[in-house]
């Protein structure tokens, strides 16, 4: 870059600090005589004056301006530099001579600005009146203030997206999941090749307790079995209500006709304890069907709904209360004698 005319000029330490409030005056020694208050609050609560100029400010480019007379070959020219003591806040300046030996060296922020007012909590009389850096602050926080605000939008958004698709996924009365989620998951689970086993559970006597206590007993029932089924499953597996008093549970990795035989035991012990309902007790019971998927060479949810359903039916003409394998030879592969069983509370 060729240099500027850069004759020497004469300016008071008042209209300096006016004019220019980061500047630097600089002695015939090179010693800082004078400095701008904005300058000085960059280097509090560090005195300047009297210092080396260049044991307070690097020059890094052009490189090698390390004296005087290689400041003075770069009258005109644009400086970078850095403080000292805070390299991390970059400055660009303009050195010019001045009339009585010296420099004066304006500087600025340039791109270092917002980092430079963050750091030294810089305010709008650190700067020159026909500086243009405080409309670029206001820029800057606008631009902050619109980012931070469409950042929340989309936090919101992406909170009311899920909240909506839980929502299309939940049953809302008992709050487990409804049919949709249960296809979600079945599909899931085949489609990651794992094998489960699938228990469906149908309530006995509930729509007695309907036609004698009302449907407002009647959901304080389903509520209770929603709770009961979760409590007697694990927690990765699902449990949804397909129906009006159907729910269906998916056990994931769990493919032992023993095992999910022990669950569903579980599931009766915890039915047949019944509920209350403003003081009346409301009767219940439930037959369960089970169903594994190792039981298909590619299981599907209307074929596995069917077998569940067999063995559902199988259940409740043995009596209620009960629960049955889909497949008998299940219960010899599991050491079981009877592909029935039940709790003996059903009447």
């Amino acid at each position: 870059m060729t240099a500027l005319p850069c004759a020497p000029v004469d300016l008071s330490a008042e209209a300096a600090a006016l004019l220019m409030p980061l500047h630097l005056r600089v002695d015939a020694a090179g010693l800082i005589c004078g400095a701008g208050p904005t300058f000085g609050r960059l280097v509090e609560p560090d005195p300047v004056l009297g210092r080396p100029l260049f044991d307070v400010v690097e020059i890094r480019r052009p490189g090698g301006v390390a004296d005087l007379p290689a400041l003075a070959a770069q009258a005109g020219q644009r400086l970078h530099l850095a403080l000292r003591r805070d390299p991390q806040v970059p400055l660009r300046g303009l050195a010019v001579p001045l009339s009585c030996g010296g420099f004066l060296l304006n500087l600025g922020f340039g791109l270092g600005l917002v980092e430079a007012v963050r750091r030294h909590a810089l305010t709008d009389r650190d700067f020159a009146v026909t500086d243009l850096a405080v409309e670029l602050l206001y820029l800057v926080e606008a631009k902050t203030a619109v980012v931070a605000e469409l950042a929340d939008l989309n936090r919101r958004l992406r909170e009311a997206k899920t909240a909506a698709e839980e929502q299309a996924l939940t049953d809302t009365l008992t709050g487990v999941r409804n049919l949709r989620a249960l296809g979600l998951v079945f599909d899931r689970l085949v489609a990651e090749g794992r094998a489960f086993g699938l228990i469906r559970v149908d309530l006995d006597y509930f729509k007695q307790v309907n036609d004698t206590l009302g449907h407002a007993a009647g959901d304080r029932v389903l509520r209770h079995v929603a709770e009961a089924l979760r409590a007697s499953t694990r927690g990765g597996d699902t449990v949804a209500r397909v129906g009006g008093d159907e729910f269906v549970i998916l056990c994931p990795d769990l493919t032992d006709a023993g095992r999910l035989m022990t669950v569903a035991r579980r599931i009766l012990a915890r039915l047949s304890q019944g509920v209350d309902y403003e003081g009346q007790p409301c009767r219940i019971s439930a037959s369960l069907g089970l169903a594994l998927s190792v039981d298909h060479d590619r299981a599907t949810m209307e074929r596995m709904l069917a077998d569940a359903d067999a063995a559902l039916y199988a259940a409740k003409h043995a009596g209620r209360g009960r629960v049955a394998l889909a497949h008998p030879d299940r219960a010899a592969d599991a050491g079981l004698d009877v592909t029935v069983e039940g709790t003996g509370t059903a009447g």
